[in-house]
């Protein structure tokens, strides 16, 4: 128990936008049943539903969600509606007839266009649910917008008040997660470089970087919306992506140079200065990804250059002493790829170090 108690504190800040999700998600499902039911609604259970779906773990997301599924409720019951007000449908054959006509364009639209999905849900129920309650076809049709409307404004207004959770903070954090990982397979890289890598081992160690642009991707695009909607002052997340994707190339690069072991006398003379610059360009991402948490000036550049001059002086050594013209072919090629990735890398980093700098500033 004291163990448990010891580790809460920590859980809670790893866990702590998952439980601010959970806490608004059941607030909002709560605001929206009160509503529903005070307005007399005839099926609450659709602004509760709405209410669950348009609460996303940003505020970014959320506004995204809660537009979509409005347009979507909106346009799926007014085909609905006009279907079922237009197209008789009193026998069964016929019924089945006039579902098909509802689903079949809607379901195109939503294939074509996904923040359409819910349309042919909603003609659907705009369609068969007079058929058990009774209810004339427009009347379904406004009582679903209706309770939608509810639900989705339940839901966006508890995202808004309720911990809000910012989109840049989640692309911030993912930024200083996906730096994490390529520094580990930076230092694998070069450390690994001189003996050579298998295609196994460069698989291992650039897995999970690709996945995590992705989603550090996903949650730009919310961070796009709330700038977009002017609810933050925050910078613009896109240059970091963009600094962070160049980097994940000069990864590959670097991992296509590796396949072929260096000679001897090159292994010799350049996996001292290659583990050095790994170790300090791993530092400085990690101290990146810290410096974006906290908001603060990035780190020095200086040392990460001085690794890279000292493996440049030395292949320029290696290249006075006329080593480099007794490389075979694929050999030569590697090679001389490896510099420009490494020079790619020291022209990425002073982007970074320039988007964090962006972000150092505690007052915002």
């Amino acid at each position: 128990m004291r163990t448990f108690w010891a580790s809460l504190p920590a859980k809670i800040r790893h866990y702590r936008p998952q439980l601010g999700l959970s806490l608004r998600v059941t607030v909002a499902a709560l605001v929206s049943l009160a509503l529903a039911q005070y307005l007399q609604l005839y099926l609450p259970l659709w602004a509760v539903l709405t209410a669950i779906i348009v609460t996303q773990v940003s505020v970014g997301r959320s506004l995204k969600v809660t537009i979509d599924y409005l347009v979507g409720t909106l346009g799926g019951a007014i085909y609905g509606g006009a279907i079922a007000v237009l197209v008789p449908h009193s026998s069964e054959i016929a019924l089945l007839t006039v579902l098909a006509v509802a689903v079949a364009p809607l379901a195109l639209a939503a294939a074509i266009n996904p923040s359409l999905n819910v349309a042919p849900i909603t003609a659907v129920i705009v369609l068969l649910v007079p058929t058990i309650t009774h209810a004339p076809p427009l009347a379904s049709a406004l009582d679903r917008v209706i309770e939608v409307g509810v639900g989705a404004l339940a839901g966006l207004a508890v995202s808004f008040l309720l911990l809000p959770s910012n989109a840049h903070r989640l692309a911030i954090e993912a930024a200083a997660r996906t730096l994490d990982r390529m520094a580990r397979a930076l230092t694998e890289l070069l450390a690994g470089l001189p003996q050579g890598l298998d295609n196994d081992a460069l698989h291992r160690i650039q897995d999970g970087i690709g996945l995590s642009l992705v989603q550090l991707d996903a949650v730009g695009k919310e961070a796009d919306r709330e700038r977009g909607a002017f609810l933050t002052s925050e910078p613009d997340i896109r240059p970091l992506l963009r600094t962070l994707l160049r980097l994940r190339h000069d990864l590959v690069m670097i991992g296509r140079a590796a396949v072929v072991p260096m000679p001897e006398a090159f292994r010799t003379r350049l996996q001292a200065p290659l583990a050095r610059a790994g170790a300090d360009a791993a530092d400085y991402m990690r101290a990146s990804g810290s410096a974006l948490l906290a908001r603060r000036d990035p780190p020095a550049l200086e040392p990460l250059e001085a690794a890279l001059d000292a493996y440049a002086a030395e292949v320029a050594a290696l290249r006075e002493d006329g080593l480099t013209r007794t490389l075979p072919g694929d050999a030569a090629e590697r090679f001389f790829a490896l510099g420009f990735a490494l020079e790619q890398v020291h022209q990425n980093f002073k982007d970074l170090n320039r988007c964090v700098a962006e972000w150092a500033n505690p007052a915002r």
